[in-house]
């Protein structure tokens, strides 16, 4: 293990050296004597031959040759200390190797480097995660190590479907905006209190996605824990927004591109002040946002007690199906268009 260990540090090292010898060319010779030693013992090990042993011992010498003139009673706990830290340095190695390689493929696989807290992986999309509970113990999270792995691989053939849109749809469900024959179409899946699903939407806006799709909308409210939400009211305009869908009366659109856009009398885009309001007080909004696009105290009445039925709830859990366990998304918004899979915060090109 010692023999692994100087190697390991002897490849850290090396970055260092190179640009030293650079000017000191006999330090550049020095350690490349050394290196060599060290690559035929690592190669040794590989081949399950046996190590050079005045290798190991050269660099424990040279590590104790002073404490063996002070203090020779050291040598021996100091020789161990030796071993175990060897020992260390190569299972620290192999760990990181490991990880960084499942990171990589979980980068490549679902566009976030992190399976379980997607939004904490900074090489991925700008995504509200779909986070999965902390582990409370050690073999939970052990267990969630391996799972990791194997979502990993089970949704490597992913990476080339052929992603149909209307593979995913479920009715009833309305467009970002009104329908063009011949438009191809796009799924487009957010949640309401998502800060990234309101700029992914003002980009599509602004950049005329809209217009060159049929872009349906999905509302998926992240759900924390059972009936508990990410994001406050979030699960509330999701029920309001399936129930216009159910009564077929154009409301839906409206409400998110006031929800994504606009700004309440205080300031404060609409988002922001839903997530400060309570639950009365984000229905009462909604409901005078209805009034504001023509509907009557009747039509008002009935999208409210549809926001709360069961119907509306059985859509919510479709949609979460879907969303989890078809398209199998880590975060959002998540995106479905030209046959295509895109995670995160959307950009023009």
């Amino acid at each position: 293990m010692v023999c692994i260990a100087a190697f390991i540090i002897l490849c850290i090292v090396g970055i260092f050296v190179a640009f030293l010898s650079i000017f000191r060319r006999d330090i550049g010779r020095k350690y490349w004597k050394v290196f060599k030693k060290s690559w035929g013992c690592v190669g040794k090990k590989v081949r399950l031959q046996k190590c050079e042993t005045n290798f190991k011992d050269d660099v424990k010498n040279s590590l104790l040759s002073k404490v063996v003139l002070k203090h020779p009673s050291w040598v021996k706990p100091l020789g161990t200390v030796i071993e175990v830290g060897a020992v260390v340095i190569v299972i620290v190695t192999i760990w990181s190797l490991v990880e960084s390689v499942k990171a990589l493929l979980a980068l490549w696989v679902f566009g976030t480097c992190n399976v379980s807290q997607p939004a904490s992986c900074v090489l991925g999309s700008e995504v509200c995660g779909i986070d999965a509970d902390e582990p409370s113990n050690p073999i939970e999270w052990t267990g969630r190590w391996f799972s990791e792995w194997g979502e990993i691989f089970s949704n490597i053939p992913e990476r080339f479907h052929t992603w149909e849109v209307e593979d995913y749809l479920v009715e009833p469900y309305s467009f970002a905006s009104p329908y063009q024959d011949g438009k191809p179409l796009a799924l487009d899946i957010f949640d309401p209190g998502c800060r990234v699903c309101m700029q992914s939407y003002r980009a599509q806006k602004e950049s005329g996605f809209f217009e060159d799709y049929n872009t349906v909308l999905m509302i998926y409210p992240i759900e924390i824990s059972e009936g508990n939400y990410k994001f406050a009211n979030s699960d509330l305009i999701a029920r309001y927004i399936h129930a216009n869908d159910l009564l077929d009366n154009g409301y839906s659109p409206k409400i998110i591109n006031r929800l994504f856009t606009e700004n309440s009398a205080n300031g404060d885009d609409y988002q922001v002040a839903f997530s400060l309001m309570s639950r009365d007080e984000a229905t009462k909004t909604l409901e005078s946002w209805l009034k504001d696009f023509g509907a009557s105290a009747k039509d008002i009445k009935q999208i409210s007690e549809t926001a709360n039925s069961d119907e509306v709830t059985e859509i919510m859990q479709k949609i979460k199906d879907v969303v989890e366990n078809k398209i199998h998304a880590k975060g959002i918004p998540t995106l479905i268009y030209d046959k295509e899979r895109h995670s995160g915060l959307y950009k023009a090109n």
